[in-house]
């Protein structure tokens, strides 16, 4: 199935995997994280059943956390007044779009589609970016699934190293951090409104206080502020707003 290839110079052995076996893993690795975003976006439990323990609801929208293993899953949820999840998701997948609403970001570039609803992705933050991001990089793959109920589901998570670094090795004045099971769930409401949910969690890699990522993930869900605007500023029948 994949062969080790030489080390490279961060001493992180690469797999080389075909396109068939790759596209077998990522569709059974992302089936748990849809499995999981689904389980976050239920809004029947009762709060505080399931783990979650709510730190603001500030402007119509509730960030929460949860602990998972030595790092805490973040979750923002949010009601969009007229906007359909389909143009929800076409703005919030639209990769050329995604520094307009996370100004920490310098390049975002699809590697491989592995199918109509499976891709990879690299995305690549710079010298000036917050210290959490500061040169961080990830290769992820991303999944985007509609559910029987019409409830659209983006599951995003890294490629095991091994197998990122086959594909796209690692520069040498970046680190490559993990993003660990995270993504979009959108619900339609009745009036062609929709409830988002966004969890993610992040271990940025290289050395950081504990205390220091856990605080800083938060930064993670509360640019779901900017892209609120972004979107509610987005005419109903456009796919994507231009940039000013």
């Amino acid at each position: 199935m994949s062969t080790p290839s030489s080390p490279s110079p961060s001493c992180i052995t690469s797999w080389s995997i075909s396109e068939d076996s790759l596209r077998r893993y990522v569709s059974h690795a992302s089936e748990s994280c849809i499995q999981e975003l689904l389980s976050a976006s239920d809004s029947s439990r009762e709060i505080g059943d399931d783990g979650w323990k709510v730190l603001a609801f500030e402007n119509g929208v509730e960030i929460s956390k949860r602990r998972s293993g030595p790092l805490h899953a973040f979750r923002s949820r949010w009601l969009l007044q007229s906007v359909s999840p389909q143009q929800f998701i076409t703005v919030a997948n639209a990769i050329d779009a995604a520094k307009q609403w996370d100004s920490d970001l310098v390049e975002a570039k699809y590697i491989k589609d592995l199918g109509e609803n499976l891709s990879i992705v690299h995305l690549k933050f710079g010298d000036a970016s917050k210290p959490l991001f500061k040169k961080r990089e990830f290769v992820v793959y991303e999944r985007r699934e509609t559910m029987d109920d019409g409830t659209l589901v983006v599951a995003v998570a890294s490629l095991p190293k091994e197998i990122a670094a086959g594909l796209l090795p690692k520069k040498s004045n970046s680190i490559r951090g993990l993003l660990l099971q995270s993504g979009w769930v959108v619900e339609k409401l009745q009036d062609d409104s929709c409830i988002v949910t966004y969890v993610v969690q992040l271990d940025p890699a290289g050395w950081l206080p504990r205390f220091f990522v856990n605080r800083h993930n938060t930064k993670l869900v509360m640019i779901i502020e900017n892209l609120k605007k972004l979107v509610q500023g987005c005419p109903t029948n456009e796919a994507i707003c231009e940039e000013n």
